[in-house]
C-alpha cells in the first residue's frame, strides 16, 4: 500500500473537502451540496459543486472533479505525495514512510537526474570546439555569455550516440534514457541520440528541475525546433518555459511570448516575467498556471498572420481563467527580440504600458480588414464590430467601444448599442439552446470525455452508474448487490473497476468515498467518477433491484450476442476451409 491505510483514512477524515476548497473558492450552501465559481475555468454562474457527504468536487461546466487530494493536486499543480504532505501539514499530521508509486517515483527521479546530466553535457559541448557554430548562432542573436549560462543553453553534437555513450558510462540504462526522452529508437531497433546538431534549450519546471529540452537545428533540416516527447517528467501542456524565473518577477503582469529566443531576449532586456508555451498552442492548464502567479497577462506574439491567429486563440483561453488579458501591438518588427534590437528596451517598455485590452485589440484587428470610406465595406465592418461588442458582458465596455465605432463610421452610438444588445440576446438564446440540447441528450450527458472509456452500452452504463453510487455510500446495499453482480458483468470497464473497489471495501465494513480513487485511477477517470456520483446523488435505495436487473440482463444479452458472433465466424471459417461454394 502506498501510505498506511490508517494514515490515509485519518488524513481524509481531518481534511474535510468543503474546508479545504474554501481556502481557494467562496462556497455557498445549496441543498445537500456547496456551490461556487469554478477555479479551473472562468464562469459567472456557479456550477462548481462540493459534496460534504461524499467528499468530492465536480464542476458541471468544465467537467473537472475528484476528491480532496486531487483538488489540491490540480489547484496547486503538484503531484500526489506533495498534495498528501500539504494536507497533512494543514491537519497537523506527520507523513509516514511511504511506498507510494515507488517504481514510478524512482523512474521520475532517474529521468530527472538524466535530464540534469544531459543539460550539463550539452552546456559543456557548447563551450567546446564542437559547439562553435551554436555559440556563433547564440552570440549572433545578441545573447551575452551571462545569459547563455543563466538559461543553461547548450549544444547537442551531430553524432548518433555521443550523449548515449556519455550517460550510459555514468550508469544510466538505455531504458532510463528512453523514458527520459533523451534517446529514441529507429526502425531496426537501434537506439540513438534524439537531439543531434542542435542548439539546446533546457526546459526547467517551476521547482527548478530540468524536465526536457527544445533543440534548434543548426543549418538546414526539419523540424527547425525539436522538443522532448511526453515522458515521466515532461508534460508540455502543464509547463511554461522560464516560469521558474518569471514566477519571482516584481512585474504585476506575465509577458507571454511565442518562443524560447523571444523569452530569453526579453529576460536579458530586463523583462523578467516573460514565459512561453512549449512547442504547442497555449493550453487551459498553462493559462491556469499563469493565473496562480499573476492576475494580468500581456500577449506578445509575433506580428505575422500566424502570430495574430495564435493571439486570438490565447485571448479566449486566458480569459476563461479569469485573467485580465492585454495585447501588445508591434509595428516595424516581427517579434519582441527583433523589436528590442531595432528600437531599444525603453520603447518596448512603452509598448507594454500601451498594450490594448482584448476587446479593443479585436476591434482594431477587424477594422484593419476594411476600407471605411466605402459604404459597402463600412456596413460589413459594422456587422463584424457589433458581433465583437455582443461578446462583452460589461455594459460600460459596450458603450465605450460603441462610441468609438460611431465616430469611425458616422453611425449613431445608440443604433450600434441597440444592434449589439440584439446580437447579445441572440447569442445568449443560442447558448441556452445548446445547453438544453446537451442536458436533454441522455447519452451525451453521461459519456466519459476519454474516447477509450466511452460507453458501448449506454442503457447498461446508466444502471451501472447508479449501482456504483449506491454501493459506494451504503455498505448493506453494496453487499446485496455483490450477491448478484460483479464488475465483470459491467459493460464499462471503468465502472466495473469502481464497483469491485466498493465491494472490497464493503466486505471490510467500509463505505467508499472519492479519496479511495486517488490511487489506481487516472485524473480523467476520477473526474468522471465524481461526475457519476454528482448526477446520481439523489438516487433512492429502492432502485437497487431494478438497476441490478438491467445490468444482469444486458450482460447476458451481450454474452449471447458474442456467442452468436463466434458461432457465425466459426461456420464461415469451416465453409472456406472445406471449399464450400456459395449457393
Amino acid at each position: 500500500m502506498a501510505y498506511p491505510r490508517e494514515f490515509m483514512d485519518e488524513l481524509i477524515a481531518r481534511s474535510d473537502i468543503v474546508s479545504v476548497v474554501s481556502r481557494y473558492v467562496s462556497l455557498t450552501r445549496r441543498g445537500s451540496g456547496n456551490l461556487g465559481l469554478c477555479p479551473f475555468h472562468n464562469e459567472k454562474t456557479p456550477s462548481f459543486n462540493v459534496s460534504s457527504d461524499k467528499q468530492f468536487f465536480h464542476c458541471f461546466g468544465c467537467g473537472v472533479g475528484g476528491d480532496v487530494i486531487s483538488f489540491v493536486m490540480k489547484i496547486e499543480n503538484i503531484e500526489f505525495p506533495d498534495a498528501v504532505a500539504k494536507l497533512a501539514e494543514w491537519a497537523g499530521m506527520e507523513v509516514p514512510q511511504s511506498t507510494y508509486g515507488e517504481g514510478e517515483r524512482n523512474k521520475r527521479k532517474r529521468a530527472q537526474e538524466a535530464c540534469r546530466d544531459a543539460a550539463r553535457f550539452f552546456h559543456e559541448r557548447l563551450k567546446a570546439d564542437a559547439g562553435a557554430e551554436a555559440r556563433k548562432y547564440l552570440l549572433g542573436r545578441g545573447l551575452s555569455p551571462a545569459t547563455i549560462t543563466r538559461f543553461g543553453l547548450g549544444f547537442s553534437p551531430d553524432s548518433w550516440s555521443e550523449l548515449l555513450d556519455s550517460l550510459t558510462s555514468r550508469g544510466y540504462s538505455k531504458t532510463e534514457l528512453l523514458e527520459a526522452g533523451l534517446v529514441t529508437t529507429g526502425k531496426a531497433g537501434r537506439i540513438y541520440d534524439r537531439f543531434r546538431g542542435r542548439a539546446m534549450f533546457p526546459i526547467i519546471d517551476v521547482r527548478g528541475t530540468v524536465i526536457g529540452f527544445g533543440g534548434r537545428i543548426m543549418g538546414d533540416g526539419e523540424p527547425k525546433y525539436l522538443n522532448s516527447p511526453e515522458s515521466a517528467v515532461f508534460n508540455k501542456r502543464k509547463n511554461l518555459y522560464a516560469l521558474n524565473l518569471a514566477k519571482t518577477s516584481k512585474a504585476d503582469y506575465m509577458l507571454l511570448a511565442e518562443g524560447y529566443m523571444d523569452v530569453i531576449a526579453l529576460h536579458q532586456a530586463g523583462f523578467d516575467s516573460a514565459v512561453a508555451s512549449l512547442g504547442t498552442s497555449l493550453t487551459e492548464e498553462q493559462a491556469h498556471l499563469i493565473s496562480k502567479y499573476k492576475s494580468r497577462v500581456v500577449i506578445s506574439y509575433d506580428s505575422d498572420k500566424a502570430g495574430r491567429a495564435a493571439t486570438e486563440r490565447a485571448i479566449d483561453i486566458l480569459s476563461r481563467s479569469g485573467l485580465d488579458v492585454r495585447v501588445l501591438v508591434m509595428t516595424g518588427a516581427k517579434d519582441p527580440d527583433e523589436y528590442i534590437k531595432k528600437f531599444g528596451r525603453d520603447k518596448f517598455a512603452k509598448l507594454i504600458d500601451a498594450a490594448l485590452p482584448a476587446a479593443e485589440y479585436r476591434l482594431g484587428a477587424v477594422k484593419q480588414e476594411f476600407d471605411l470610406s466605402d459604404d459597402k465595406q463600412r456596413v460589413i465592418y459594422l456587422k463584424s464590430a457589433v458581433a465583437q461588442l455582443a461578446k462583452l458582458s460589461s455594459t460600460i465596455e459596450r458603450e465605450i467601444y460603441a462610441g468609438r465605432i460611431a465616430e469611425e463610421t458616422g453611425v449613431s452610438r445608440d443604433a450600434i448599442i441597440q444592434e449589439a444588445v440584439r446580437e447579445r440576446k441572440r447569442l445568449i438564446r443560442e447558448k441556452k439552446r445548446e445547453e438544453e440540447k446537451r442536458i436533454l441528450d441522455p447519452v451525451g450527458a453521461i459519456m466519459p470525455k476519454d474516447r477509450e472509456a466511452r460507453y458501448k452500452n449506454p442503457r447498461s452504463a446508466v444502471a451501472e452508474e447508479g449501482l456504483i453510487t449506491l454501493a459506494a455510500g451504503d455498505v448493506r446495499l453494496a453487499l446485496r448487490a455483490a450477491e448478484r453482480i460483479s464488475g465483470k458483468m459491467f459493460s464499462s470497464e471503468l465502472l466495473g473497476r469502481v464497483f469491485d473497489v466498493c465491494i472490497t471495501r464493503a466486505r471490510s465494513g467500509l463505505e467508499t468515498d472519492m479519496s479511495v480513487f486517488s490511487e489506481g485511477f487516472s485524473e480523467d477517470e476520477t473526474a468522471h467518477i465524481a461526475a457519476v456520483f454528482a448526477r446520481n446523488s439523489e438516487l433512492s435505495a429502492d432502485a437497487l433491484a431494478d438497476l441490478m436487473d438491467i445490468v444482469r440482463g444486458e450482460s447476458i444479452k451481450s454474452e449471447a450476442d458474442t456467442s452468436d458472433a463466434a458461432l457465425l465466424a466459426a461456420a464461415e471459417f469451416y465453409r472456406k476451409k472445406k471449399g464450400v461454394g456459395n449457393t
